[in-house]
């Protein structure tokens, strides 16, 4: 969202959060008011379709929500080259990077939650006393109604689609808004996924933030949104009018502490990879470093030599190398800059929205580049006298989506992943935990709200329904509990529905 550096200043400064909601609000109202717009009919007509396909129940029977993860597969495979296209036209993006991060994770987490389906929608028992032995007790996983997704635009497809498979596996019906900041993208969903899903249950709504902050004033049943915190914080500000629960993958800024024990040169790839992969642009991405200043140099050179590895001597000639999104984007990131020191880089085209991949030295925790997600190829080296100032520095910031650490003690490993908090933690390697549909894209604090991937994906968008079957031919115990009231009835009903503490296996010595 684009937003002048007046308005930033001043929602920065206020003190209030009553004074920052109201600036917010008049932002986002600004905005709108910039650009007319008139809610079109189509959209009208969508939300209608989604209410009436899921009041009739269509979308209930594992065999439908089976279906329609098959025709997602169906539709990635039958358009690969389209939307390798599409992201190339966007973001220069490599065949390769879309192949692995986009396509390949879409298909997993589709076929991850075709061969679990069946056992997520399970009734899980409950628990059972002595009042309700003769009862019928389970948890019932319903799907919450219509699902609005609002994707991310650092990988446009992945971060329309996964979410849209969790709301399909759920039962949901879906209203998706791709990123308009990929167009090509953008335009490709909104063709090709009325031609596989359902008509009634499924509709794409593109557009930009003006259209979203439209969408936004109707009800919705959950909305998932993944971009910036300021329309984040729109994005629940507009919720609380229907008290819509919502999921917000908002990012941040992910610390990457390099021990003097590690090996360098494996760290050096891995981190370079996971920060340069994509152009920079990825919330999972290591933001900075932090490292004792006896090793700084090495690592600087080692960076240096896998930058030229991987993308030869001028990136900007590198069939593997992307480029900024926006104009916006390159914008942002080029003003980061000239902050502290460039080591290697630093070169720029802005009629290419090129950035070469760069590392910052000398580089200040006051600075601007450590106060903002930096989301392009730039990565500043920030030097610590030891591992307690990193965790220090770490806990000084808001919690990230992710920490990284890099070496060969588990002390040290432990010592970070125990005293910092984050979504998602990762030791000699970076980004590598995105790729388990198994675990989930953890989020907490000013980083987000809630969690998805695999299973987390259906439950966000599923209710965990109490359900208790009770037995009628037991009124001669339940008669305990009406009045009048006496003394014997009272202990006989805490006998029967009291939980006993379990014998534990420690011991006070």
């Amino acid at each position: 969202m684009k937003t002048s550096k007046g308005t930033m200043d001043n929602v920065k400064s206020s003190p209030s959060p009553a004074r920052w909601f109201r600036v917010l609000k008049r932002t986002v109202s600004g905005d709108c008011q910039q650009k007319k717009f008139v809610t079109p009919s189509l959209c009208e007509d969508a939300l209608r379709k989604c209410r009436e396909a899921f009041s009739s129940g269509k979308t209930r029977p594992c065999s439908f929500r089976s279906l329609q993860l098959e025709a997602i597969l169906n539709m990635l495979d039958k358009h690969e080259e389209e939307f390798i296209g599409a992201l190339e036209q966007d973001m220069h993006r490599p065949r390769f990077e879309t192949i692995l991060s986009e396509i390949n994770s879409v298909k997993n987490e589709a076929l991850y939650a075709l061969n679990n389906l069946e056992k997520w929608t399970q009734p899980v028992p409950g628990q059972k006393s002595m009042s309700n032995l003769l009862d019928s007790c389970f948890i019932q996983m319903e799907p919450v109604g219509v699902v609005l997704i609002i994707s991310g635009w650092s990988f446009p497809i992945q971060l329309s689609l996964i979410p849209l498979v969790g709301a399909v596996a759920a039962g949901n019906c879906v209203v998706l808004q791709p990123s308009g900041t990929c167009t090509h993208a953008a335009n490709l969903l909104q063709r090709l996924i009325p031609l596989y899903l359902d008509n009634s249950c499924y509709h794409v709504a593109c557009g930009g933030q003006n259209e979203l902050m439209k969408l936004l004033e109707n009800k919705f049943d959950h909305i998932l949104y993944t971009g910036d915190r300021l329309t984040g914080r729109a994005v629940m500000l507009a919720a609380a009018k229907y008290i819509t629960p919502v999921s917000l993958v908002l990012g941040g800024k992910n610390p990457c502490y390099v021990d003097n024990s590690c090996d360098i040169n494996m760290a050096a790839r891995r981190i370079a990879w996971a920060r340069f992969v994509n152009a920079g642009q990825s919330s999972l991405a290591p933001d900075y470093i932090l490292c004792q200043p006896e090793i700084r140099d090495t690592l600087i050179h080692e960076l240096s030599i896998c930058v030229e590895e991987f993308y030869g001597k001028n990136p900007r000639e590198s069939s593997n190398y992307g480029r900024l999104a926006s104009v916006e984007l390159y914008l942002q990131v080029k003003d980061l800059l000239s902050c502290g020191q460039v080591a290697f880089g630093g070169e720029t085209d802005d009629s290419e929205r090129y950035i070469a991949p760069t590392v910052l030295t000398d580089v200040k925790e006051a600075d601007p580049i450590m106060q903002t997600e930096i989301l392009g190829p730039v990565l500043p080296i920030l030097t610590v006298e030891n591992l307690d100032e990193a965790i220090q520095m770490i806990n000084r910031k808001d919690r990230p989506l992710a920490v990284y650490v890099y070496s060969e003690s588990e002390r040290v490993i432990s010592d970070i992943l125990c005293r910092t908090s984050s979504g998602s933690f990762c030791s000699n390697d970076s980004m590598i935990q995105s790729i388990y549909t198994s675990m989930p894209c953890g989020i907490i604090g000013n980083s987000g709200i809630g969690i998805y991937r695999g299973k987390h994906c259906f439950e966000a968008f599923s209710q965990s329904r109490a359900c208790l079957l009770r037995n009628t031919a037991v009124e001669c115990v339940t008669y305990l509990r009406y009045p009048p009231y006496a003394e014997k009835p009272l202990r006989l009903l805490l006998w029967a529905c009291s939980i006993s503490r379990k014998k534990s296996l420690c011991h006070i010595l």
